[in-house]
């Protein structure tokens, strides 16, 4: 079967990519805000029988444990994604989303119902996880399969900039909170406001979805009865070695991405002293830059190939964590602004073309759970633990140089991998 497109009205084209780009920017401003306040608050508010160290350690646990749920959401989503079709389970990803977002920010702390309140804040996070890992796979597909012939990549994009999208709307709440309210109305309730505003978001974003038509791709398998009864192990049988590529080459991205958005926040207002407002914007600056690369290295990636582009980012990815570091130690806002803008443009080309790619590795009847589950192993991989091996690397050694150096052995990973992606 093909893996073009039928057809699609440019009124539908619209929809589905405003559908995309809003959906996927709710649903990871709902991720987001939790490795936000996992930087700044919840070690003291969870984890506060623990020494600031290792209640900072905690909390980022935590938030590594959410993706090992992420594969199973894959193999889930992507199974329903691929037997009932895209739409329903981004719906449903969005709800499941939105119902634990709301839920941490109705959390007591560990000074109210001791032990538990860490236990229920790890279950949230779970459900955070479960969600995300089919969350990407449908919105990528709704996209990528409505897209006109050649310009896949450019229509993919928009699933992709909810990524840097969602970050910056989370990092905006968290500024204007904290120039709004003192230390301690933020730790007392302020922290909350971001989760429950969720609900408002989460509506909004069922509204746009609610209203776009199913993938045109998948109508068409349905039609001719060529779905398959069991996705996830077609494609284990079928394309291994795809599931090894994709999955290799997102380790890289999503290791640094979270120590730039989770990590970096930390390091800067903890271990360098450098204020927290200070960090939020330059932490929005490098969001910016990084959706601006992601739209430009997508329809690059339909001039040249998905290939090359990520070759590129690739090794950009490998070039710059130490001299990121360099920059980061020198607490100087200039030299910080350098170091995340070169930074997310090595990020921006290893994710912008993705959606694309993803979709083409795997044929339409298993391509949902093909491209959830490698997306969602990649994050497992690479950014799962990545701001907990960080913070125990500069607490054991004392140097942000270990970072930097696990950052480039993982970089090399994903560009081994990315060497192997087939030439379209």
């Amino acid at each position: 079967m093909s893996t073009e497109a039928p057809p699609v009205a440019a009124r539908q084209l619209r929809r589905v990519a405003v559908a995309s780009a809003v959906g996927t920017t709710i649903e990871w401003y709902d991720y987001f805000i939790y490795s936000t306040a996992t930087a700044l608050v919840f070690g003291k508010l969870f984890f506060t029988s623990l020494s600031p160290a290792s209640g900072t350690l905690a909390a980022f646990a935590t938030l590594g444990v959410g993706f090992l749920a992420r594969p199973v959401g894959g193999i889930l989503w992507g199974h329903f994604g691929d037997r009932v079709g895209r739409k329903a389970m981004l719906v449903l990803s969005l709800v499941l989303m939105g119902v634990a977002t709301v839920g941490v920010g109705l959390l007591p702390t560990y000074a109210a119902i001791g032990v538990w309140a860490p236990v229920l804040l790890l279950v949230l996070r779970l459900l955070q996880g479960l969600s995300a890992g089919g969350e990407w796979g449908g919105a990528a597909l709704m996209a990528v399969e409505h897209a006109p012939a050649g310009r896949r990549g450019t229509y993919g994009a928009f699933s992709q900039i909810g990524v840097p999208a969602g970050l910056i709307l989370a990092q905006l709440v968290f500024f204007v909170l904290g120039r709004a309210l003192t230390d301690a109305q933020f730790a007392a309730w302020g922290w909350r406001v971001p989760f429950l505003a969720s609900i408002v978001l989460v509506g909004v974003g069922l509204v746009i979805r609610l209203r776009i038509e199913e993938s045109p791709v998948f109508a068409r398998l349905r039609a001719e009865e060529a779905r398959s009864s069991r996705p996830m192990l077609d494609v284990l049988r079928e394309r291994p070695r795809a599931l090894l590529v994709a999955s290799g080459s997102f380790v890289a991205n999503t290791a640094i991405g979270y120590i730039f958005l989770a990590y970096l926040l930390s390091y800067g207002t903890s271990v360098l002293k450098i204020g927290r407002a200070t960090m939020l914007v330059v932490v929005i600056v490098g969001s910016v830059t990084w959706l601006a690369a992601i739209v430009l290295t997508a329809a690059w990636s339909d001039r040249i190939g998905r290939k090359p582009v990520y070759l590129a980012g690739s090794v950009l990815l490998v070039a710059w964590p130490v001299p990121f570091f360099l920059l980061v130690d020198t607490r100087a806002v200039a030299a910080l602004i350098i170091a995340v803008v070169v930074l997310n443009v090595g990020l921006g080309a290893t994710y912008g073309p993705q959606s694309a790619l993803f979709a083409e590795l795997f044929e339409p009847r298993y391509r949902y759970s093909g491209a959830s589950f490698s997306y969602a192993v990649g994050a497992v991989l690479g950014g799962g633990f990545a701001p907990l091996i960080a913070t125990a690397l500069q607490t054991a050694t004392g140097t942000s140089l270990s970072v930097a150096l696990y950052l480039v052995a993982v970089a090399l990973l994903s560009l081994l991998a990315v060497a192997f992606i087939p030439r379209r």
